[in-house]
């Protein structure tokens, strides 16, 4: 899996921001912080718009457990997500059951495969808000 997503974040950034394998599913990059070792984390994640909102899906396939990188952010609610050429810094929160429930009617709406890993899946799968620091307001920069 690090082998897959390292080739994923190099594809990422040598085409800013587009994956020939997910040419139909906006992809961002998540740099986190690991709850445990502090030490810094890049994940590539599918992601939708709510607005000036980014939402990612914890749905690692429909596994019974949720992916690290959730635990991170419950850990340390900030990060920087790179979009396209864009870095931003984010605030992350989960979203609670009733936002969680609107979000999650959008996502499988885009994409119908979160609703497979949905029914593989015992939990409920976490939604989670990136809002940028300073939404609208010049929070981009080139990477």
């Amino acid at each position: 899996m690090l082998d897959w997503n390292r080739k994923i974040i190099e594809e990422f950034r040598a085409n800013k921001g587009k994956v020939a394998s997910f040419a139909r599913q906006p992809l961002l990059l998540l740099t986190h912080t690991g709850a445990k070792t502090g030490k810094q984390r890049t994940n590539p994640l599918a992601y939708f718009r709510d607005g000036d909102r980014f939402v990612i899906v914890a749905s690692k396939g429909g596994a019974p457990t949720n992916p690290d990188w959730y635990y991170n952010l419950l850990a340390n609610p900030r990060a920087t997500i790179e979009v396209g050429s864009e870095q931003l810094e984010v605030t992350v929160e989960p979203a609670g059951s009733a936002e969680r429930e609107r979000l999650w009617a959008m996502v499988i709406e885009r994409n119908p495969a979160f609703q497979q890993y949905e029914k593989k899946t015992r939990r409920i799968i976490p939604l989670v808000i990136l809002t940028p620091s300073l939404p609208g307001v010049g929070t981009a920069r080139n990477v």
